[in-house]
């Protein structure tokens, strides 16, 4: 008997143990996948109405310019645009002197020369717009680990496009309570996981507007964004006027097709030929 109790007791002892392993277990495994979801969750941009989106919309190539201008003096302190190139906005939002003025603001490394050494130039209408970093190292140093991506073809790598570049940009808040942000990151509910290694760029009234457009928040993101839109989409504008010929002139053909199959092959095609011998 008592051998009996002590081998009960032992099957408690170690029934017990195995009962708080798999407790800690199951604790430690909740924890991680409850720490998964926090970070995959995120808020859905709205659907905002771009004056773009109908089926024979154009850009609003006002808003273009304007969207350059923040570019310009905002957002290519960080990022580039490596696929746009000076010559694009010529007849979109700038004319051709002014688009050579804009390129030679710009100092352009090229070479090798004659001497096979290399050497900086003014922009030409023909130069790409230049990145703020040598590399990518210096960009990570500059940014706290952070690569900042290149922004020529944003609105269609990210999902949501336009609406969640303009919901980003505006919706920059403060950590809700419980959640930690480290030093050097932001938190923005659209952001996937909510913590950003970007600081908010937009405030309002960062640029004048040559046109004198309010340059509020809202204003600022909106026209940048449409800018983007733009730079990811340059043929935009030309390819829903070449639909719209399309289907103008495949309109106009079926219209003759059936008329001509109506009144005209038809008849024929019925007639009966009687053959008297």
């Amino acid at each position: 008997q008592a051998a009996t109790r002590s081998a009960a007791a032992l099957r408690a002892k170690v029934g017990s143990r195995r009962g708080a392993y798999v407790a800690a277990a199951t604790g430690a495994t909740a924890a991680a996948l409850g720490a998964v979801a926090l970070a995959e969750e995120n808020m859905h941009p709205p659907h905002y109405p771009w004056s773009h989106n109908g089926w024979f919309s154009s850009f609003d190539h006002a808003s273009i310019r304007r969207g350059y201008q923040v570019y310009k003096q905002v957002c290519s302190a960080c990022h580039s645009m490596e696929r746009i190139a000076y010559r694009n906005l010529v007849g979109v939002s700038h004319t051709e002197d002014e688009a050579k003025a804009e390129a030679a603001e710009k100092t352009i490394k090229d070479g090798p020369n004659d001497e096979g050494e290399m050497f900086e130039r003014e922009g030409k209408l023909f130069d790409y717009f230049p990145s703020p970093y040598e590399n990518e190292g210096q960009a990570r140093m500059a940014n706290n680990g952070a690569l900042p991506p290149d922004l020529s073809l944003i609105t269609k790598a990210r999902h949501g496009g336009p609406d969640y570049i303009f919901a980003l940009l505006i919706g920059f808040r403060d950590a809700p309570p419980g959640v930690e942000v480290p030093d050097g990151q932001y938190w923005n509910p659209y952001f996937p996981g909510g913590k950003i290694g970007m600081a908010q760029p937009l405030y309002g009234e960062e640029v004048e507007y040559e046109d004198g457009t309010p340059n509020n928040l809202s204003q600022l993101a909106k026209d940048v964004t449409t800018f983007l839109a733009w730079a990811a989409e340059p043929e935009h504008d030309d390819r829903k006027l070449m639909g719209f010929k399309w289907v103008l002139v495949m309109s106009l053909t079926a219209a003759i097709a059936g008329y001509y199959k109506r009144f005209r092959w038809a008849p024929i095609k019925n007639r009966r030929i009687d053959y008297h011998v």
